[in-house]
Formats: structure tokens, sequence, C-alpha cells
């Protein structure tokens, strides 16, 4: 399910809770919505406030660190599709294919992970044309010590390449686990259910009520937009890996 999908759910979750306690309220005999009552709720719900709390500050951590980790992830592929080209550069005119299949690579990488129309979500995946790179640098034949330096230099920093490939390729998965947030929606609608069993419902608490939802909502959206950087929304930034293919070739 997209983000926006999961967030509507919350959303439905969270403010049936609030109806729910509309409800409760009606049903329960006067005795039950004592004072002594409301006291011992308000304890309850707040010792389940300050647990969401703490676990919505979790899932935003972890959220933002698999974000990050990707981001400098394609930052640092970025500087070794550079570093390689650099490298082969001073080989000589014999890598001129090399650069070349360097550059389409680049290119095809851009339009994999980023395409021109958002009909099919981006693929992070390395493909086989992109690892066989590697294959045409070792079939280079050096003639000198520099030359055989430089094609060491290129052999490593193309595994890095291809490391840093698959790389953002295992991070795609989510870092959210899904109990997690299961059961922070479930204390959260528990929340709203204890908001409207105690007070009279009126177009004031609705409305109230209604907008705290839709931030609640808001908030779980950003999380899983965190989560996932190469779709959705919050997506991560192309410039790095296109100002690399602008570099390539010089």
């Amino acid at each position: 399910m997209t983000s926006m999908t999961i967030s509507w759910i919350v959303f439905g979750v969270v403010f049936g809770g609030a109806l729910l306690g509309t409800a409760l309220r009606a049903l329960l005999p006067e005795h039950h919505l004592s004072q002594d009552s409301k006291d011992v709720v308000k304890l309850g719900m707040g010792l389940i406030g300050t647990i969401s709390a703490l676990v919505l500050g979790l899932l935003v951590a972890s959220a933002k660190s698999s974000y990050d980790a990707q981001r400098n992830g394609l930052a640092q592929l970025s500087a070794n599709v550079i570093l390689l080209d650099r490298a082969l550069a001073h080989y000589g005119s014999e890598t001129k294919e090399v650069r070349e299949q360097l550059q389409q690579s680049v290119a095809a990488t851009l339009n994999q992970i980023w395409p021109e129309t958002r009909e099919h979500a981006g693929q992070v995946e390395p493909t086989a044309a992109s690892e066989g790179l590697y294959e045409r640098i070792q079939g280079l034949a050096p003639h000198t010590d520099a030359q055989r330096s430089l094609q060491a230099a290129a052999l490593k920093t193309a595994v890095d390449v291809a490391q840093a490939r698959w790389l953002l390729s295992s991070q795609k998965s989510s870092a959210i686990p899904v109990p997690f947030l299961v059961v922070l929606v479930f204390w959260l609608a528990l929340l709203f259910v204890s908001f409207t069993m105690f007070a009279r419902p009126n177009a004031t608490v609705v409305v109230a009520l209604l907008f705290c939802a839709l931030s609640v909502a808001g908030a779980i959206f950003l999380i899983l937009e965190l989560d996932r950087p190469f779709d959705g929304l919050i997506q991560l930034s192309s410039d790095p890996l296109r100002r690399a293919l602008a570099q390539l070739g010089r």
C-alpha cells in the first residue's frame, strides 16, 4: 500500500476511536462517568500517551536514519563514478569505449531510479549491463607501471560503485516494523476514545478531534515517506548523480 492509503486508514481508525468514545458515553451507566472514573482513565491514558510518544519518536528516528543512509549512499555512488572516470581518463585513450559505457550506464541508472513518467516506481536494483563494466576494465592490457596502478584503482572503484548500488537496493526495504505501527495506531485510537468518553459532543469538540486525527495521519504519512525515499512525494534528489554524469567524458 502507498503512504497515502495507510495514512487515510490511520485517520479512519483514530477518528473512529473518537466516535466510539461518543457512543460509549451514551451507553455507559451514569456512575461509570463519575469523577473517580475520569481520574483513573486520565491516568491510564496519560501512560499510553507517554508510551505512544516514545514509539512515535522511535519510528521517526528509524525512518530518518534510513533516509540519511540512502542519501549518503547516493552521494558516495556519485563520487565513485567521477573517480572511476578520472582514473580511466588518466589510463589513456584505450579506455575511450569503457568510459562511454560508464556514461551510458550512469544515464541508464538515472532513468531507472528516476523515470520521466511516474507510472512505475523507480528501480534501484543494478542491471547486468551496469555490472559488465568491471569485466571491460579487467580486460585492459596495461603496458606501464602507471597504467597497471590506474587499472587496479579503477577496478577497486568499479567494485565500490557496484557495492553502492547493491547497498541502495538492500536498504530500499522498509525500516519501520509493521507491528510497531499497528500497536501505535491502536494506542492512539484508545486515546481518542478517552477524549470523547467524558466530554459532551458538540461542533467544537468534533472539529478539534477531526483536525487532531488529520495531524496524526499526517505524521504517519511523513514517517512512511521518509522510509521510502525513491517513491512518493519526499524523494531523494537525483542532482548528485546528474552532476556526476555531467562530469563524465571530460
